[in-house]
């Protein structure tokens, strides 16, 4: 932990997921959420949203929060400005990798349901046959033919199985394709092939490095498996108390759950300490 330089708050950085970590249930931030962020920026700290969701289904949310700084979008691929509205740093995932470590993981598995993130500001989010799609206000566009994911640039691709649990499919396909792509599961129903080595953790740090902290720097916040890495980077990782349990094993504390203000009440303590 760093006190560096600051006075009234230990961290020069707050990283926080977005769903199940700084959004409630019903999609909203507290207002206690939001007072506490506030208290903690004015005694010296940034705040940095490090979320799953690519740009397209991040900006509205950092919009209507009226957040203006550096967010890290799509499991650590982009980095995005969202004061500017421009993309700083885009990772994408190479197609004709991603298409042998499908097709190994099917091998083993059987079908998989499929669809995937096109990479850019507007990257559309193309839904295969038979892939359940969460309700939200999450715009997709429905296709045909599993084929035409792979006709633009992808950050990620998102895997479905009709028997196998979400923890199943993940381990089976990072025993399966582990040396080809990343594996990482996001929320139910989310498991995700990523370009290997892409975290939130790599992402996170690119975003760090440009506001000049460090890993020694930084309090993480997170709910799911795919924020272990960042956990792992960060000086302090904080677990939600509705966070899956490969999360809450390796966190440095656990908190009171997304809907119980758990930032919140782990904010205003270190800033009652200081």
């Amino acid at each position: 932990m760093s006190t560096a330089e600051l006075t009234g708050f230990p961290y020069k950085l707050i990283a926080t997921d977005l769903d199940g970590t700084l959004l409630r249930s019903d999609g909203t931030v507290s207002e206690r959420t939001r007072e506490a962020l506030a208290a903690a920026t004015a005694a010296g700290a940034a705040h940095i949203v490090v979320t799953g969701r690519a740009v397209p289904w991040t900006r509205p949310i950092l919009d209507a929060l009226g957040y203006r700084g550096i967010a890290v979008c799509g499991q650590g691929a982009q980095v995005y400005d969202s004061g500017e509205h421009r993309l700083l740093t885009s990772v994408t995932l190479d197609r004709q990798v991603a298409g042998l470590a499908l097709a190994k993981i099917e091998a083993e598995v059987g079908p998989l349901l499929l669809a995937a993130s096109r990479d850019g500001l507007d990257g559309e989010v193309l839904v295969g046959p038979g892939y359940r799609v969460h309700e939200g206000p999450f715009p997709y566009q429905p296709i045909r033919d599993a084929a035409d994911l792979w006709s633009a640039p992808l950050n990620k691709v998102y895997l479905q199985h009709p028997t196998l649990s979400d923890d199943e499919l993940a381990e089976a396909a990072q025993q399966i394709a582990g040396g080809l792509v990343g594996v990482t599961m996001a929320g139910e129903g989310i498991v995700e092939i990523l370009p290997l080595g892409l975290s939130k953790a790599t992402g996170l740090s690119l975003a760090a490095r440009r506001l000049g902290m460090k890993a020694v720097d930084t309090i993480a916040f997170g709910d799911m498996p795919n924020d272990i890495p960042m956990f792992a980077w960060a000086a302090h990782g904080v677990a939600m108390a509705n966070a899956h349990q490969d999360l809450r094993a390796v966190a440095d504390e656990v908190a009171l759950s997304h809907d119980e203000d758990g930032i919140a009440v782990v904010l205003e303590r270190l800033l009652e300490q200081a």
